[in-house]
């Protein structure tokens, strides 16, 4: 086991790792840009060191900084988080070249699910269902044959990256060149790689993922699945486990092809399989997200499996112990709290926390880097806290949801706490019978989307 490690990320997540490590009885070196010197991760850590300015692109981003702390600091590892480097090839390769070991999939995994045309393929000849489209990067005559086979809607979708950047939904044949333009000129602002593939528009569609761990001794767990369609622009708000949209025998099937790809592509630690489910129940893969998710204490609280103490020890070469599916009991319910201001078309609040109150209680989890007195800095994503809870019976854990937002307490900043407790609160939601685009369709019904007065 490692002594080391240094965490390459900031906010709740490096606070949540650094913790795990200490479970562990490794310290914990964090890394931290001038914006963030007094941030609780930099006060939890056993050593800090400052990789540069505010931005970015300066700091957490500085791959020649963050591998430098690591190694000066005499780190035998490096955990990455989400988000920043967690996804990068050449982070991974410049770990190793400095002797480090990357807490996460080896680089060329990594690199070849980047690739979503590549991971497409790969899917397919391990025989995981796919979304009907395009084979392979598409010319706009390619989309325009593919779109006119399929049927519209189609959704036109970046090669590289993700997060809802360089995709457009096409609903008609007149429409698809603007699209398949304005789509590659923003994935190639946003990753440099402006190619584009086509698939069909599943309508409604739901939004399903596998959390799985996978050790270097070929071992497999799949830890079930976690349902994240309450969304807004592709980026996910609320999630829950198990699925209201699953089945055993649905859930097994999904389970198997994660199962399939993962022994097929050589996949190692932790890592997300993402799928859509189609009106009709039938599953087609999506992409897969090689690092931990924001979302995995959704799983953790399900599985009664630390994720991120098993990320560690695959790392340091430990099997796991358990492989197949993880046991499972009861549900969770995991909601985002970001300091947006959601009757003002969710622009973003930084500044200071001027009172800060998580909610307690059995059952209950904050997930947090926030505290009285500290700032939401305008540099880096908006999340304030992620509440999470448990009980037995998705009702239960329901209103535990409802009883814990209740109590949360943010002041200083405007936070996305109402909205979360309207979403909660509609019949669609708490029939389970609802879908990506049910937060769009309840924009005109919900109190906390209503505008501002001007």
């Amino acid at each position: 086991m490692f002594s080391r490690v240094l965490v390459a990320n900031r906010g709740e997540i490096a606070v949540r790792v650094i913790r795990a490590l200490h479970e562990l009885g490794i310290e914990a070196v964090a890394v931290y840009s001038t914006a963030d010197a007094d941030a609780l991760h930099v006060e939890l850590a056993d050593e800090a060191v400052c990789v540069g300015p505010p931005a970015a692109a300066d700091s957490y981003l500085r791959i020649p900084s963050v591998v430098a702390a690591a190694v000066n600091t005499g780190c035998e590892a490096v955990h990455p988080g989400y988000g920043f480097l967690a996804e990068n090839p050449a982070f991974v390769r410049a770990c190793e070249d400095n002797g480090l070991v990357f807490v996460g999939p080896p680089a060329d995994v990594m690199e070849r699910m980047g690739d979503k045309v590549r991971a497409k393929e790969e899917m397919r000849a391990a025989g995981v269902p796919l979304v009907p489209g395009t084979n392979g990067v598409a010319t706009p005559a390619d989309v325009r044959a593919a779109a006119e086979d399929i049927g519209f809607p189609v959704l036109i979708k970046a090669s590289a990256g993700g997060g809802g950047k360089g995709m457009r939904v096409v609903r008609a044949p007149e429409d698809l060149e603007r699209a398949f333009s304005a789509a590659s000129a923003e994935a190639e602002a946003a990753f440099g790689d402006g190619t584009l593939y086509l698939e069909k528009a599943l309508v409604p569609a739901r939004h399903v993922e596998i959390q799985v761990l996978c050790d270097a001794q070929g071992g497999i767990l799949t830890l079930g699945e976690r349902e994240c369609s309450v969304q807004r622009r592709h980026q996910k708000l609320i999630e829950e486990s198990p699925a209201p949209a699953l089945d055993d025998a649905g859930r097994e099937e999904m389970e198997a092809s994660v199962e399939r790809a993962c022994a097929a592509i050589g996949y190692r630690n932790a890592g997300t399989f993402e799928f859509l489910l189609g009106p009709d129940g039938s599953f087609h893969f999506i992409e897969v997200n090689c690092r931990l998710q924001v979302e995995h204490p959704v799983t953790e609280l399900v599985t009664g499996i630390d994720i991120v103490r098993e990320q560690v020890r695959i790392a340091a070469g430990e099997p796991l112990a358990l492989t197949g599916r993880a046991p499972r009991r009861g549900h969770a319910i995991e909601v985002r709290i970001n300091a947006e201001d959601p009757s003002r078309g969710f622009v973003p609040s930084p500044g200071e926390v001027t009172r800060f109150r998580p909610p307690l209680g059995p059952g209950t989890r904050v997930d947090t880097a926030i505290r009285e007195g500290g700032r939401i800095p305008p540099y880096y994503d908006s999340m304030v806290a992620k509440v999470i809870v448990w009980d037995e019976t998705r009702e239960q854990a329901l209103g535990r949801a409802r009883r814990a937002l209740r109590e949360l307490e943010v002041e200083g900043v405007e936070t996305t706490r109402d909205l979360a407790l309207d979403v909660l609160a509609s019949p669609e939601f708490r029939s389970g019978d609802y879908s990506t685009s049910t937060l769009a369709e309840l924009e005109g019904r919900l109190p906390s989307l209503a505008p501002a007065p001007a």
